[in-house]
């Protein structure tokens, strides 16, 4: 399997739920698996479990010490703000030269199902030389799979955010529909919409009170 690289449609879109979940069920089926999540905002050391480096960490089966957070984060932030405004709070920004170098080099592991989770939504800004998530994923050259909601107004959010990625270049290999609680809008409904417009990349749904058809899906997908 290519690694791929886990993206949205915008913050809070459930990348980390997904990530872990494909990696919990690719390790019932006996995989080795990797994921990484390069840039953490919002980062409490003194709560590290319950960060999404430390979710993924669980979903892989291994410890949440400082040194497994290091490895999987490098690039962690107090302030739950965009990459960009939440390094300059602590006079910090982000080597986007290195970042790429690091998310290939974590990506080139053979025999491995590897996720990279980026953060924030496709154009999230990452320093102010303008890289964005978008330059983020086209530099490193990994397939992405875009995560959206099911609510009101996600099918703009979610055609202009695979438009965005379908102008540089990046290949998208599923969109996932992730079915946000209380929405007016059916899943059904969004996705035979969204269908019209997402031309051949394929669509999967993630049902809320269902959801493990959904990542059994799309893990076949990926693989």
């Amino acid at each position: 399997m290519e690694a791929q690289f886990i993206t949205g449609t915008g913050t809070d879109i459930g990348k980390t739920w997904l990530a872990c979940a494909l990696l919990r069920h690719w390790r019932t089926e006996g995989r080795r698996v990797a994921a990484f999540k390069p840039i953490l905002s919002g980062f409490d050391a003194r709560h590290a479990e319950a960060s999404d480096a430390g979710q993924l960490l669980a979903a892989l089966g291994r410890e949440v010490s400082a040194a497994e957070v290091d490895a999987v984060a490098p690039w962690r932030f107090a302030a739950a703000l965009s990459p960009d405004m939440a390094a300059a709070k602590e006079e910090r920004d982000i080597d986007f030269d290195a970042l790429v170098g690091f998310t290939r080099r974590v990506a080139g592991a053979d025999s491995v199902s590897t996720l990279i989770e980026g953060v924030g939504g496709v154009m999230a800004p990452l320093d102010a030389m303008r890289h964005t998530v978008r330059d983020w994923i086209a530099a490193s050259g990994l397939p992405c799979v875009l995560v959206a909601g099911s609510y009101l107004g996600s099918l703009s959010h979610t055609l202009t955010a695979l438009e965005a990625l379908l102008k540089v270049g990046a290949g998208v290999t599923a969109i996932v529909v992730n079915e946000t609680p209380g929405s007016a809008v059916g899943l059904d409904v969004m996705l035979v919409s969204l269908a019209h417009h997402a031309g051949d990349v394929p669509l999967v749904a993630i049902a809320r009170d269902s959801p493990q058809a959904g990542v059994a899906r799309l893990a076949k997908l990926l693989c």
